[in-house]
């Protein structure tokens, strides 16, 4: 299989249909294959990745490093940023250049817009942008995709309901991206009027091919949705407590929320789910954001297999 069009890894728009067409190939041969015979075939044996989270993790980072590990590879990891001379003062772009010398491939999450590609500037190997602040997650927006691809078994002519936090949601915006390659889809966008998607961004994500529809009233929403995308909203994006307090418990998805909606609808969560979804829910067939999280084992073994291949 060829390679992937990018070295870096550090938006969702670099991402071309082709790329997503290699991706889901490849990750649905190692989730048909099972872990244990896809470690035997080691496609990274002998490589390193290494993760660098100065934002807290556990889906993205574990998940990262466990589809190394299941491909024969090796890890190497800092946490939340405490024990790197980036606490000295060093910047982003010196510790890529630095850390280059001691891995094959590297992820990074920071809480800065556009710190991935600040560290990647000098970088020699491959790096992936695993979240930067508000700004993009190339990497969730894969496991969507690929949740999408798996649960629908189509990336196109659906109605993508996203609700919760549109304005700070970094999957969000990487998710928009990535679909705007699929024709016929629709988003209707929910969200209280604080959280609302950036009306540049807005424009832009439809300058691209998205339609896009606003509704601030879930009950009404619901009933057209193929799929219902739930974000929590953010405490650590909030300079004010009082203006998160306000919006936090503004939506909830109960069983009761779902009574008009279709019998095929499927629900997805980036996670952590904080209070947004009832526990009630995820007994039910729609509740799809714990298999969304196995998923982004499969999808993340391919890239780190496509992007480290020489």
């Amino acid at each position: 299989m060829s390679k992937l069009s990018f070295n870096h890894l550090l938006e969702a728009n670099q991402i071309k249909e082709s790329d997503i067409k290699k991706l889901i190939t490849l990750a649905e041969k190692f989730r048909k294959q099972g872990y244990k015979k896809t470690f035997l075939d080691a496609d990274c044996s002998g490589l390193i990745l290494a993760t660098l989270f100065f934002e807290p993790s556990t889906r993205t980072r574990f998940s990262f490093e466990s589809a190394m590990l299941r491909l024969g590879g090796k890890v190497i990891a800092l946490e939340q940023g405490e024990s790197s001379s980036v606490k000295k003062g060093e910047s982003l772009s010196d510790t890529g250049r630095v850390m280059s010398n001691y891995a094959d491939i590297i992820a990074i999450r920071h809480d800065k817009a556009n710190s991935a590609a600040e560290f990647a500037k000098y970088a020699t190997v491959p790096v992936i942008n695993a979240g930067d602040g508000a700004n993009q997650h190339p990497t969730q927006s894969l496991v969507d995709i690929y949740t999408i691809f798996c649960e629908k078994k189509k990336l196109n002519n659906l109605k993508i309901g996203i609700l919760g936090d549109l304005k700070y949601s970094r999957t969000v915006h990487s998710l928009l991206e990535l679909m705007s390659h699929y024709s016929g889809n629709q988003f209707t966008l929910i969200s209280h009027p604080s959280l609302a998607l950036d009306a540049k961004k807005k424009k832009a994500f439809e300058k691209n091919g998205c339609k896009i529809v606003e509704n601030s009233n879930l009950e009404s929403a619901i009933k057209d949705l193929d799929i219902l995308y739930v974000t929590r909203i953010q405490q650590e994006r909030f300079t004010d407590a009082k203006e998160f307090e306000k919006v936090k418990n503004v939506f909830r998805i109960s069983k009761k929320t779902l009574t008009k909606a279709k019998k095929d609808l499927i629900i997805m969560h980036p996670l952590p789910r904080i209070n947004e979804i009832d526990e009630e829910v995820d007994h039910l067939p729609c509740a799809k954001y714990f298999a969304q999280a196995n998923y982004g084992i499969y999808i993340r073994m391919a890239l780190l297999t496509l992007m480290t291949k020489n």
